[in-house]
């Protein structure tokens, strides 16, 4: 069996993250014969500045991408049905927020050398997209990691350091000096890109070709 390392840089708050991350798991599930992988979650904010309240959806991609009511609506079904398509549930209507995710990504940081940021990062999707709740909630996060056997001081204290937000801008900083502007970017063996939420199909063939050329580093 071979064995490949895949880096995943995403935003908790991007649907077509989650999407591209199931697609991704489907292809492994085909290959799990053939192929081991180990994957590592890293941060991007798709919105940095946004404010602790945050935003209204439609309003927010009205604003920043000039998005239309009908144009909004109709992404969200096509959102709906892809999740459906994947086994996971998008819960979108006229109140979603969107909200800063740079808490949420200092929490994943931490939990990576708990051995919990791949549960944790998928609890989170599914607390956001699902659940609709804030996802910029110290209260919220602390919930999702404690239901992952996490202390929930240890939690509150890596929430309020600034040490860890200042760890994870740097690494989103790295990621862009690399070239990742745009999320969900899946790397695999640390230099084959695919950008974007690509079908299932694709990624087993790429995985298959990647696999049977080298192994991971």
């Amino acid at each position: 069996m071979k064995k490949i390392r895949i880096d995943i840089v995403s935003d908790v708050v991007c649907p077509w993250c989650i999407i591209g991350y199931k697609r991704l798991e489907r292809a492994l599930t085909t290959l799990e014969a053939e192929v081991e992988a180990d994957i590592q979650w890293h941060p991007f904010e798709l919105n940095p500045a946004m404010g602790s309240e945050g935003q209204n959806l439609r309003e927010h991609l009205a604003e920043k991408y000039g998005t239309t009511t009908e144009a909004s609506i109709a992404a969200r079904e096509t959102l709906t049905n892809l999740g459906k398509e994947v086994g996971f549930e998008f819960n979108f209507n006229d109140n979603t927020r969107i909200y800063n995710t740079r808490k949420a990504h200092q929490l994943l940081m931490w939990a990576q050398s708990e051995g919990k940021q791949f549960d944790l990062e998928l609890a989170l999707f599914h607390t956001y997209f699902t659940q609709g709740k804030d996802i910029s909630d110290v209260d919220v996060l602390i919930e999702c990691a404690t239901k992952m056997g996490l202390d929930s001081d240890v939690v509150a204290s890596v929430l309020n350091d600034s040490s860890w937000a200042d760890a994870v801008a740097s690494t989103e900083q790295q990621w862009l000096e690399a070239g990742i502007n745009a999320v969900p970017a899946i790397i695999i063996n640390r230099k084959h890109l695919i950008s974007g939420a690509q079908t299932t199909e694709l990624l087993i063939s790429a995985i298959k070709q990647i696999s049977q050329t080298e192994t991971s580093e």
